[in-house]
Protein backbone atom coordinates (compact mmCIF):
# COMPACT_ATOMS: atom_id res chain seq x y z
CA UNK A 1 0.00 0.00 0.00
CA UNK A 2 2.75 2.31 1.53
CA UNK A 3 6.61 1.98 0.40
CA UNK A 4 9.69 4.11 1.73
CA UNK A 5 12.60 4.68 -0.05
CA UNK A 6 15.76 5.87 1.63
CA UNK A 7 19.03 7.14 -0.29
CA UNK A 8 21.64 9.94 0.26
CA UNK A 9 23.66 7.58 2.36
CA UNK A 10 27.61 7.39 2.19
CA UNK A 11 30.77 7.57 3.41
CA UNK A 12 31.97 10.90 4.60
CA UNK A 13 34.84 12.36 6.59
CA UNK A 14 33.88 13.30 10.66
CA UNK A 15 32.80 17.28 10.60
CA UNK A 16 31.62 16.68 7.11
CA UNK A 17 27.83 17.14 6.58
CA UNK A 18 25.19 14.77 4.12
CA UNK A 19 21.45 14.84 3.40
CA UNK A 20 19.48 11.60 3.88
CA UNK A 21 16.25 11.76 1.75
CA UNK A 22 12.70 9.26 2.35
CA UNK A 23 10.30 8.81 -0.56
CA UNK A 24 7.10 7.75 -0.58
CA UNK A 25 4.89 5.58 -2.83
CA UNK A 26 1.37 4.99 -2.54
CA UNK A 27 -1.59 6.53 -1.13
CA UNK A 28 -1.23 8.44 2.34
CA UNK A 29 -4.53 9.39 3.81
CA UNK A 30 -3.16 10.53 6.92
CA UNK A 31 0.41 11.10 9.12
CA UNK A 32 0.52 10.31 12.74
CA UNK A 33 4.45 10.93 13.21
CA UNK A 34 7.36 10.88 10.59
CA UNK A 35 10.70 9.72 11.46
CA UNK A 36 13.93 8.86 11.14
CA UNK A 37 15.77 5.99 13.00
CA UNK A 38 19.29 4.13 13.18
CA UNK A 39 21.14 1.09 14.38
CA UNK A 40 24.73 0.81 14.78
CA UNK A 41 27.14 -1.98 15.01
CA UNK A 42 26.14 -3.55 18.13
CA UNK A 43 23.34 -1.45 19.28
CA UNK A 44 20.19 -0.88 19.50
CA UNK A 45 18.02 0.61 17.32
CA UNK A 46 17.52 4.20 18.49
CA UNK A 47 14.49 7.03 17.52
CA UNK A 48 17.06 10.01 15.97
CA UNK A 49 14.31 12.71 14.76
CA UNK A 50 10.09 12.82 14.75
CA UNK A 51 7.69 15.01 12.92
CA UNK A 52 3.98 15.17 14.04
CA UNK A 53 1.86 15.34 11.11
CA UNK A 54 1.17 18.81 12.95
CA UNK A 55 4.48 19.98 12.33
CA UNK A 56 6.19 19.34 15.47
CA UNK A 57 9.66 18.16 15.73
CA UNK A 58 11.75 16.44 18.61
CA UNK A 59 15.58 15.42 18.46
CA UNK A 60 17.54 12.67 20.60
CA UNK A 61 20.23 14.51 22.58
CA UNK A 62 23.16 13.14 20.41
CA UNK A 63 21.84 14.99 17.31
CA UNK A 64 20.10 17.86 18.58
CA UNK A 65 21.74 20.74 17.07
CA UNK A 66 23.46 18.78 14.46
CA UNK A 67 20.55 17.25 12.76
CA UNK A 68 17.22 19.06 11.03
CA UNK A 69 14.33 16.58 9.60
CA UNK A 70 11.93 18.19 7.19
CA UNK A 71 9.02 17.10 4.74
CA UNK A 72 8.04 18.63 1.05
CA UNK A 73 4.21 17.13 1.34
CA UNK A 74 4.07 18.13 -2.59
CA UNK A 75 6.60 15.83 -3.27
CA UNK A 76 6.20 13.02 -0.81
CA UNK A 77 9.55 13.49 0.42
CA UNK A 78 11.11 12.87 3.92
CA UNK A 79 15.10 14.63 4.52
CA UNK A 80 17.57 14.35 7.13
CA UNK A 81 20.20 17.11 7.21
CA UNK A 82 23.31 15.97 8.64
CA UNK A 83 25.80 18.32 9.94
CA UNK A 84 28.86 18.35 12.07
CA UNK A 85 28.94 14.66 11.64
CA UNK A 86 31.01 12.31 14.33
CA UNK A 87 32.46 8.49 13.81
CA UNK A 88 29.46 7.94 16.45
CA UNK A 89 26.63 8.65 13.93
CA UNK A 90 28.16 5.95 11.67
CA UNK A 91 24.65 3.30 11.89
CA UNK A 92 21.93 2.37 9.01
CA UNK A 93 18.95 4.88 8.75
CA UNK A 94 15.83 4.29 8.35
CA UNK A 95 12.63 6.54 7.95
CA UNK A 96 9.28 5.45 9.16
CA UNK A 97 5.81 6.63 8.76
CA UNK A 98 2.93 5.85 10.90
CA UNK A 99 -0.44 6.68 9.48
CA UNK A 100 -2.53 5.64 12.93
CA UNK A 101 -3.21 2.24 11.08
CA UNK A 102 0.14 0.81 10.94
CA UNK A 103 3.95 1.65 10.82
CA UNK A 104 5.73 2.09 7.30
CA UNK A 105 9.71 1.17 6.60
CA UNK A 106 12.19 2.13 4.24
CA UNK A 107 14.61 -0.34 3.32
CA UNK A 108 17.72 1.38 5.11
CA UNK A 109 20.74 3.33 3.72
CA UNK A 110 24.02 3.62 5.43
CA UNK A 111 26.32 6.14 6.73
CA UNK A 112 29.92 5.63 7.93
CA UNK A 113 31.69 8.58 9.23
CA UNK A 114 35.45 8.41 8.86
CA UNK A 115 37.84 9.93 11.51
Amino acid sequence: QVRLVESGGGVVQAGGSLRLSCAAYGTIFSVNTLGWYRQAPGKERELIADLTGGGTTTYAESVKGRFTISRDIGKKMLYLQMNALKPEDTAVYWCKLDDYRQQYWGQGTRVTVSS
